[in-house]
């Protein structure tokens, strides 16, 4: 929902928002929907904006679709140059945010990101997780359009209200779910 990242700060929550495709605008309306019930009749709504979410039953997304490619011995392919970086949130640790926000009187009225204060391109992650023998290719990009450029979360807000940070590392958080693909 976020414009472009401008600095190594990342994105707290008074960044621009920028709708670049219409998840993302979909996203920006039900929070004013949620806010108006905040504003007009006083129900207690926070606003979370967890970064990239990746980890077990995620059908699609950028972690999970490069490990099961991984996984299967199949090439990885990233759309455009692999320039695009993100900031990558462990569903477990997601997770957690949702709960302390959930839960938390501070946390009402608020607007809160969640994420590492990392951000990795996806031609650096494409290396993480791919394993010898992989192959990684550049395939064109079919809604460039829509693609941000950085996306890099300040939760310093998050950890302050809530004292909430992540537990997992990018690394850790891919052998889980690398772990969680083998077996199921």
């Amino acid at each position: 929902v976020y414009d472009v990242a401008d600095s190594e700060d990342g994105i707290d929550e008074t960044h621009p928002v920028k709708p670049a495709s219409p998840y993302a605008g979909t996203k920006l309306a039900a929070e004013n929907i949620a806010e108006s019930y905040y504003h007009g009749y006083g129900l207690p709504v926070t606003l979370l904006r967890p970064f990239n979410t990746y980890g077990p039953f995620q059908e699609v997304g950028v972690v999970p679709i490069f490990v099961e490619r991984d996984l299967a011995g199949e090439t990885i392919q990233i759309y455009g140059d692999g320039t695009q970086t993100r900031d990558l949130l462990y569903a477990t640790d997601c997770a957690e945010f949702v709960v302390e926000a959930t839960f938390s009187d501070a946390a009402v009225g608020e607007v809160l990101n969640a994420g590492t204060g990392m951000d990795y391109s996806v031609n650096e992650l494409a290396e993480i997780i791919a394993t010898e023998g992989t192959e990684i290719e550049h395939v064109e990009h079919h809604h460039p359009q829509s693609e941000i450029p950085k996306l890099l979360c300040d939760s310093s807000k998050t950890e302050e209200l809530l004292g909430w940070t992540p537990e997992h590392t990018l690394e850790e958080g891919i052998e889980e779910l690398r772990a969680w693909l083998t077996n199921r």
